[in-house]
Formats: structure tokens, sequence, C-alpha cells
């Protein structure tokens, strides 16, 4: 876990100053007299981020903000006030400023709920239990009009890449858009979890993934289908994956390793071999392929794409300089070389994401695919 350490200059360890289970994500500085440190942590939750005062003699802290939320933090100058920004899934943003000595708060803006007029679907946060018995922290939207006796197709979003986090204890979930919502407004369940691999969980979650990228992602939606399983409401046969970047490098994974869970896909600037990855990123987390030859093998999607069941949307930038479009036009050739059909859609003049008015196209674009091909 992520702690704060104090050290003499010379080096020499003096104590540790946090510890537990949680996370510290940063530092925000000193008190006036350097007597009190300022650091933001998931101590309440693995799923919040809250900001607290140390001692750095007595090694006593306190929270300075409240409750399960995501507070964005500014401390002032000298330790004595704070500027605090934060959000729950209820509350789409309170902006106030904290007195550190006194706890009092004063209210500078309450944002508006930009959804009040719209049909919404209601949203829960919630843990499962992966395989090894860990929670897994998942997000669901249940469809407008929700009706607990029909069926409704289902919509997963996942992501599985270390440094990422989907779901928060802010608004919308920690959803970065309203797409999922537009999707429960079409009568769609829309499921997202974080699986091993994820931040703010510790060395343990995160590095489980270490040289073997996808395995233990796929294990821990593998746990995430089985709840959906559960839901009577949830039509399983009728079930679409989306996931971009690593997670469109997830979502073929998952197509071609089990196949015919999943009736569509849409996979949007993904990783098909990761050899073709840039090396500062790659190296990190699967080593050299001359030293993890076997890890690199089972991700080079291009080898295995005889395996699809279901129908397969690729999207990609033509001037993606992060993911290069080598990595889908590949797997389009290895796709036409072994008579599999997939679906393929470029966005010129863009990189690595579908970013302004173009954005809208990508949505529309992703929305009619599943609303084609779950029925």
């Amino acid at each position: 876990w992520n702690h704060l350490y104090l050290y003499n200059n010379d080096g020499s360890l003096i104590k540790q100053l946090t510890k537990g289970d949680w996370e510290v994500l940063e530092v925000k500085g000193f008190d006036e007299k350097g007597e009190n440190l300022f650091y933001v942590s998931t101590q309440i939750s693995p799923v919040s981020k809250n900001l607290f005062e140390i001692n750095l003699k007595s090694g006593k802290s306190k929270m300075i903000t409240e409750g399960n939320a995501v507070h964005n933090t500014i401390v002032a100058i000298g330790g004595n006030f704070v500027i605090d920004n934060f959000s729950t899934p209820q509350n789409p943003r309170t902006v106030q400023l904290i007195d550190c000595k006194s706890g009092k708060a004063k209210l500078l803006l309450q944002s508006a709920n930009p959804l009040e007029k719209y049909g919404q679907g209601e949203m829960s946060i919630f843990t499962i239990k992966n395989t090894e018995g860990t929670d897994l922290y998942c997000r669901l939207f249940k469809p407008v009009n929700f009706d607990s006796t029909k069926k409704y197709p289902v919509v997963v979003y996942w992501y599985g890449g270390p440094h990422a986090q989907m779901i928060l204890n802010g608004w919308n979930g920690g959803a970065g858009d309203y797409w999922f919502q537009y999707m429960a407004e079409r009568g769609y369940v829309v499921f997202t979890l974080d699986t091993r691999g994820s931040a703010s969980r510790g060395k343990a979650f995160e590095q489980a993934i270490f040289r073997r990228a996808g395995e233990k992602q796929m294990e821990d939606l593998m746990s995430g289908i089985e709840y959906l399983k559960s839901l009577k409401y949830a039509d399983i046969n009728n079930m679409g994956l989306f996931g971009w970047s690593y997670g469109g490098f997830m979502t073929i994974d998952f197509m071609l390793t089990h196949p015919g869970i999943f009736k569509a896909a849409v996979a949007g600037g993904p990783v098909t071999n990761w050899r073709f990855y840039e090396i500062m990123y790659t190296e990190r987390y699967m080593d050299k392929p001359q030293e993890n030859p076997e890890g690199y093998d089972a991700t080079d999607l291009t080898k295995r794409i005889d395996k699809l069941k279901g129908k397969l949307l690729l999207i990609h930038g033509m001037q993606d300089n992060v993911v290069v479009m080598q990595h889908s036009v590949n797997l389009v050739k290895a796709a036409v070389d072994k008579g599999v059909q997939v679906d393929y859609m470029i966005y010129p003049g863009h990189e690595h994401n579908v970013l302004g008015k173009d954005r809208a196209h990508l949505y529309q674009k992703v929305t009619d695919y599943f609303m084609q091909n779950l029925q």
C-alpha cells in the first residue's frame, strides 16, 4: 500500500506516518510551521477521496473533508484554509471553503443537477466477490421506467488496465459522460466493474496482471457475468461488451477467449498485439518480449480471430499515435485471411480519442451497433 514515511536528510528512516489497507494518493503540503502534513487518501473507501491532516510528531491524523465522496482540494499556503471541490453520486458539485482549525465550511457554489429534466435510470455502486474472494467494485444503471418483471438487454463497459478506476463515489458514479444514462433511457442495463489491475486497491490487486495482460481481468469479468445471471431482469442472451484502448484489447480478448457470452462487442483504439505498443508502458507491465515470450504470444489477438462468435465492431482514429492503427488493421487482415466477418470504422483526423463534435457521431455509432444487434 502506498504510504507516507518520515526520513532524516541523511536518508535514515525516522518512522512510518500512515499505515493500513488503503492508499495515499497525493501529498498537498505542510502548514506554516511544517508541523502538519496534508494528504489525500482512500482511507474511507477505495472509491472515495478525502483530505487528511497528520501531525509529524504525534502521528495523529484528522479528516478535513467529509464522507463518501470524491474531494478535489486546494490547501492554502500556511494550511489554514482549504478549497474543497467535491461530488457524490447524488450531488453534481459543491465548492466550499473549509477552516482547518474550526472545521467549519462556507458554501461557495452549489451546482444544479444537469439531468433534472431528463428521465434517469437508477444507479447503484456495490461490490461483488471474485473467485479469490476479493471485493470488486461495480456500477449498474437500471433502465428508465424500470419494471422488475421485464427482461432488459445488457451493455457492459470496462477498461481493465492499470492506473485507471472506472467506479467512484462521485457524480455519475465516476462515469465521464452521460452515455450510460443515454443507454438506460433506451431500455438497457449498463454494467461496469473495476477488475484486478485497476488503481487505488494496493500493490497485490494492481500487480495481479503483471506479465499476463488480460487473464485476471477476464476472470473478474466472468464473476461479473455470474452476478448479471443472478438478476432476473437481465437478458443474458442479449449482452454487449464495450471498451476503449486497454479496454478495447480486453474486449477483443474476452470475445475470443469466451466466445458466445456476448452477442456483440465494440473495441475502440484496441491493442491487438503488445509487441506493437510503446516500450515505456508495455515493458513496465509485461517485461521485455524475450523475457516473457508466452505472455506476449497470448496477447497477439490476430492468432485467435477465428474463435470469434457474435458481432465485433473495431473503431480507430487514423492519426492515433498511442495505439497505432497497425493494431486494428492487422486484426482485420487476419479476419479476412481466416474468413471471419468483422465491422470496421475509422475516424480521419482523430488521434487516440475521438473528441470534439465527432464524439457525438462516435457514440451514435456505438449505440446503433448495440441496438441493431441486441434484439
